[in-house]
């Protein structure tokens, strides 16, 4: 931890909103049918990142809308340089390119409607259209920043006693500061909250949005009990039990700490976007492939997700800073943890030292240094479902 501090990035402008950390072609796939195809395009094309919508015109009813949504919030993610449509139907991507029409990026589609639904030509045709696209953003310079231009997801999974001490609340520290440098941030997990609703509630900005507070945790607690779920066995779950969290209040006091303590400026809904500066809470899941899309899909460039026991997974579109406090976990996942700070533990007057040396690391990976799951492939993006399909 003795790398210097320095409040600016290398990263790549963009036309519209925050400027992005990488810049990858986006290949989005929108349609069931076109998935086998769209993953054999991807790793045709270099420089690319996919996302699939498998279940593609399945989605309907109350689910329809939130769904489509976060697909349109994913479209326009900062670190996207350019944008791949792939889809079975031409009007299911033309809708898409009708919301993004405001949108300076390069941005194509290709559907199998274009090539008489033959696959080998709508894949040939994919490629090509993708290597344009690459060529063509390949070309630009990464520039300065000030980091107040960064929004950061904040996430946690498998967790410990560790890291509710030190790595929530470090995490907490370094996003008080972002936030009060002007930059933003958001945070989920909705049912995390329970127990210390009334700890964001107090941080609410507007009284609209402490009661959007209150009643996410409400209707989460509800579904759980019309479900017929026990949430005291399912959060914390047997991994957090056995790590030494023994209540949903152990686990979530730890897992609010990780939002520090800045106002809550915004309440958004699964996949939304944050058009502005500030302190987020996004209603979501708590299982983290669905929380981390929904919250990287509200724009931010980097995840910050602190981890006791490990947790391989990370975000496909934002780069994930894995953090811990946990020091047997360091010695026995080296390749997991981008950030470490189990010496807190011992030397709690260290804290700030770390919260220095946290933002240094931010910084660093979002000038291009590249993060453990990024080197070893553990990414992916999940959408979160609402409701049934027909």
């Amino acid at each position: 931890m003795t790398q210097a501090w320095t409040p600016i990035f290398h990263g790549f402008r963009r036309a519209q909103g925050r400027p992005g950390v990488r810049n990858f072609l986006l290949i989005l796939n929108l349609t069931g049918l076109t998935a086998p195809s769209a993953r054999h395009v991807a790793r045709d094309l270099t420089g690319s990142q996919l996302v699939s919508m498998d279940h593609g015109k399945a989605i309907n009813g109350r689910g329809e809308t939130p769904v489509s949504k976060t697909i349109e919030s994913i479209s326009r993610h900062p670190n996207a340089g350019a944008v791949l449509i792939l889809s079975a139907h031409r009007q299911v991507a033309e809708d898409l390119l009708q919301m993004l029409a405001d949108d300076d990026r390069p941005i194509k589609a290709v559907t199998l409607d274009d090539t008489q639904r033959d696959a080998l030509a709508f894949r040939s045709a994919a490629v090509r259209q993708g290597a344009q696209l690459i060529s063509q953003i390949s070309r630009q310079q990464r520039e300065d920043f000030p980091w107040s231009e960064l929004m950061i997801a904040l996430e946690c999974g498998m967790s410990d006693p560790t890291s509710g001490l030190v790595a929530n609340p470090l995490v907490g520290l370094v996003t008080d500061r972002l936030i009060a440098d002007g930059g933003a941030g958001v945070f989920g997990e909705t049912t995390e909250w329970l127990g210390c609703e009334q700890f964001l509630i107090e941080r609410a900005a507007k009284s609209q949005i402490a009661e959007q507070v209150q009643q996410a945790v409400a209707r989460r607690e509800r579904l759980a009990r019309e479900s017929g779920m026990d949430l005291v066995g399912n959060n914390p779950n047997a991994a957090n039990i056995a790590s030494g969290l023994s209540t949903i209040e152990d686990k979530a006091i730890g897992s609010v700490a990780k939002t520090g303590r800045a106002p809550i400026t915004t309440f958004l809904d699964y996949g939304e976007r944050l058009q502005g500066p500030g302190l987020a809470a996004m209603d979501g899941p708590s299982y983290t492939p669905e929380s981390l899309t929904g919250l990287v899909a509200a724009g931010a460039q980097i995840s910050l997700f602190t981890t006791g026991a490990g947790n391989s997974f990370v975000n496909r579109l934002a780069p994930t800073l894995k953090i811990t406090a946990n020091a047997e976990s360091v010695a026995r996942l080296p390749e997991q943890f981008d950030f470490t700070c189990a010496d807190v533990l011992a030397r709690p007057d260290t804290m700030t030292a770390a919260a220095d040396a946290l933002a240094a690391r931010i910084m660093e990976i979002a000038s291009g240094a590249l993060t453990f799951g990024e080197i070893l492939g553990e990414d992916d993006e999940v959408i979160a479902r609402f409701g049934e399909t027909l």
